[in-house]
């Protein structure tokens, strides 16, 4: 009996419902008017509730120069929501998380909020790599989040992540 050919591209790509994801990655941040910038790390799991819809905890640690103190040390600390579209090995993704920011001499401990669209390259049924672009706006309370959105910033992240 001979193979057939076609059996080994019936893989099927992409997050199923029940199934954790893990993420490392790397971020890149500048302010508003890229005067400043900053390097993270970070780890994120997540559950799938559905076929496309994952929630879950993110942890960043992110180092800085600063005008004002030789070297400076922020984390934040985050759920998230995200909704997956299905196109085989590209799935793209908006979703939102919110948090808390916080960190040594000179960071202030702030709430932080902030939209988020990316996509994930499976490059195998159960890995892939990521690239994601959010908006943070830092916070004291909810009537002041209006005002951080001018003094927010954006984050590019890159990393790989494993479906378990």
């Amino acid at each position: 009996a001979s193979a057939d050919p076609d059996q080994y591209d019936e893989k099927e790509y992409g997050p199923k419902a029940r199934q954790l994801e893990f993420i490392l990655s790397g971020s890149g941040a500048n302010e508003e008017e890229f005067d400043r910038g900053s390097f993270s790390l970070a780890a994120s799991l997540g559950y799938f509730l559905t076929d496309g819809f994952a929630a879950g905890a993110r942890h960043n640690m992110t180092f800085f120069d600063s005008d004002e103190l030789d070297r400076v040390f922020a984390a934040t600390t985050r759920v998230f929501a995200e909704y997956h579209l299905d196109f085989d090995r590209f799935q793209p993704f908006l979703g939102a998380n919110i948090g808390i920011r916080y960190g040594n001499e000179g960071i202030d401990e702030t709430g932080t909020f902030a939209p988020e669209l990316g996509v994930k390259f499976f490059a195998l049924e159960n890995a892939f790599i990521l690239g994601m672009a959010e908006y943070q706006i830092f916070f004291e309370d909810a009537d002041e989040a209006s005002d951080g959105v001018d003094d927010g910033q954006f984050v590019y992240t890159v990393g790989i992540g494993f479906l378990f």
